[in-house]
């Protein structure tokens, strides 16, 4: 129920996605009299789980999750704890799907900050990786190496390479930059989990250097609207070119939400059809290739490093 579409979208975007994708299943969380008559003839593939009420965008994350507890949001992070569903997504409020996932299905052990991840347009390559982008506005340097070794691992599990890993800065050299840049790119430098590139200046966060760029949540999110800001007012000046075309967010679906025991993505709320099918697309690949299972993993193995030492 969550978005500016809801529930329409949603559903013809799931209808989309079981013709893609035989193997799945799609439980829907929601106003049961308005999707039910939608859905008959896929009432084999499509299970409803009825929800009296939803979170509004504009609400805050917290009081919402707690005082809603019949919200498609908060119905949905419920089965997932239980394991009836084996992913979560939805287009609402992303506030509220970050305090469901951190208070249901709760942080991996060993991740101090879960973070959101978004996808950077790229001319040659696959998108390139940018987070955190607006979980976390303050951030610690032992934060961004957390970011930085779940953005590798993200990056390798969708697209099978490694990546390299570049420190978003405000210029190439490592003395620049501030008391956490400065602090981050040491720590970086000597994390063996990661391939560190060095930092990366904001104009050169669209080139192929690096495949993961981190920074803090404040900035990422910044630069994240600007990008988006730019595009859609270039594309109403009938500007047409086929890498600007990239930065329509429809191409990408949602974002994961990293460092959390499911997989869970968080989509636009302006998302049409086409972007739920790249959401759920995005969903079954997360649980198909075991990222979660990888991050935990990862954690463990570092945890039991830096005790040994």
């Amino acid at each position: 129920m969550g978005g500016d579409f809801a529930p329409k979208e949603a559903i013809l975007g799931s209808i989309e996605a079981l013709k893609l994708y035989p193997e799945i299943h799609i439980v829907l969380f929601g106003d049961e009299a308005k999707i039910t008559p939608e859905i008959k003839n896929y009432s084999d593939r499509i299970s409803v789980v009825a929800s009296s009420d939803d979170i509004g965008m504009s609400e805050h994350p917290v009081k919402a999750i707690l005082s809603k507890q019949t919200s498609s949001i908060a119905m949905g992070f419920g089965y997932l704890k239980k394991n009836l569903i084996d992913g979560f997504l939805s287009a609402g409020n992303t506030g509220a799907m970050l305090v469901g996932s951190i208070g249901t299905v709760k942080a991996i052990d060993g991740v101090a900050r879960p973070c959101i991840t978004s996808l950077i347009p790229r001319e040659n390559k696959n998108p390139g990786l940018l987070l955190d982008v607006g979980a976390n506005a303050d951030v610690k340097p032992e934060h961004m190496v957390q970011f930085a070794q779940l953005g590798s691992i993200y990056y390798q599990t969708i697209y099978g390479s490694e990546a390299n890993v570049g420190l978003l800065n405000i210029g190439e050299e490592e003395e620049k930059g501030n008391v956490l840049t400065k602090t981050t790119h040491k720590l970086l430098k000597k994390c063996e989990q990661i391939n560190f590139v060095g930092n990366v200046e904001g104009r050169n966060i669209f080139n192929e250097d690096a495949d993961v760029i981190v920074c803090d949540g404040f900035t990422g999110n910044a630069i994240i609207k600007v990008c988006e800001g730019m595009f859609y007012r270039l594309a109403k000046r009938g500007v047409k070119d086929d890498f600007l075309d990239k930065f329509n967010f429809k191409h990408y679906g949602g974002s994961a939400i990293l460092g959390i025991n499911s997989p869970v993505i968080v989509g636009h709320g302006i998302s049409k059809s086409s972007t739920f099918v790249k959401m759920i697309e995005l969903t079954k690949t997360t649980f198909e290739e075991k990222m979660v299972e990888k991050i935990q993993l990862a954690f463990q193995e570092s945890e039991e490093q830096n005790t040994t030492v």
